[in-house]
């Protein structure tokens, strides 16, 4: 997972760190069900500005589990950091929706 910009899908900054203290367990969903992975994004804002480089995103790049294909997904509510030197993203594991921790 990443932001993503530039209108072409261009990776902004760090793509997110997987959070390994999380359980990790295995998700098998029936017909229906949905599975959610936590994701943890640091506000821009605690960086300098000097630091961050911040800028607006178009969205997220998204690979599910298992996938090579990535997913594009809309949202501009956050700011992004341009710079290497930040990490703002940290995903958990999937795990069946409703039952993800704080």
């Amino acid at each position: 997972m990443s932001f993503v910009g530039d209108t072409n899908g261009t990776q902004i900054g760090n793509a997110a760190t997987l959070d390994r203290a999380a359980p990790h367990p295995t998700v098998t969903l029936a017909s229906g069900q949905e599975a959610v992975a936590p994701l943890k994004v640091t506000n821009s804002e605690n960086y300098p500005e000097s630091t961050c480089d911040p800028t607006s995103p178009d969205g997220f790049r998204v690979y599910p589990p298992g996938s090579k294909e990535s997913l594009f997904v809309p949202y501009t509510a956050f700011a992004a950091c341009r710079s290497e030197d930040v990490t703002e993203l940290d995903v958990q594991a999937f795990v069946p929706a409703g039952q993800a921790a704080d």
